[in-house]
């Protein structure tokens, strides 16, 4: 991943806070087939290996599962938080005209060994972690022992595990740091005047990380 130096992250701890926030990643091998990608749904598990562990599982027919058994390169990419940035934000263009559009996002990237795992008990326990994952906001939260257990043990057959130890893993907050002080001010108030979600929580980390060196 390019990664100019006002944007790269090196805090593990900021990275894995944002693997959790945003835990749907595109989980990308390539093999002997060539590339494959796909939106998986990831557990983190950071006190396990170097670097944590990542665990996942997919549908039985998606052949990926077969190209990580047989040993595929494995990238897995995750996506926070994004937001166009229009030039009209910027002080500069009021005084020069000479500024582009762009957008502000965050990005995390893994890379590291990955197994296919088809033991009953991995996969019963990758059910139960991703769903209290998910469903632990609820206020009436979900859980697999709602369901019949003749469905969920049928169900489970349908699936292969995946297990990524994270070999290496970089990051880009990418958040208006290049930009001088006044035009950071410009995005910050466009952004807040917005009452989006996603511009809100956009507005959030600029204000944070947008003013430093270093996010």
């Amino acid at each position: 991943m390019y990664e100019p130096s006002h944007f790269k992250v090196e805090d593990r701890a900021q990275l894995h806070a944002v693997i959790r926030q945003h835990p749907l990643a595109s989980l990308v091998t390539v093999g002997e087939g060539g590339l494959i990608a796909n939106l998986v749904p990831f557990i983190l598990h950071e006190d396990e290996g170097e670097n944590g562990v990542l665990r996942a599982h997919v549908a039985r027919p998606n052949a990926q599962w077969k190209a990580i058994a047989a040993g595929a390169e494995t990238l897995v990419i995750f996506t926070g938080v994004e937001r166009y940035v229009t030039p009209a934000w910027y002080a500069t263009k009021r005084e020069t005209g000479k500024v582009v559009p762009t957008w502000n996002y965050v990005t995390v990237q893994v890379r590291g060994p990955a197994r296919a795992i088809e033991e009953p008990a991995w996969l019963r326990a990758q059910l139960e972690s991703l769903t209290q994952q998910q469903e632990a906001p609820r206020t009436e939260p979900w859980a697999v022992s709602d369901a019949p257990e003749p469905f969920i043990v049928a169900q489970a057959r349908g699936i292969v595990g995946v297990e990524i130890e994270i070999a290496s893993i970089i990051g880009k907050f990418k958040l208006s740091q290049n930009r001088r002080e006044d035009d950071k001010l410009g995005v910050l108030d466009g952004l807040s005047a917005d009452p989006a979600t996603d511009s809100q929580a956009m507005a959030s980390l600029v204000k944070k990380h947008g003013f430093s060196e270093t996010a």
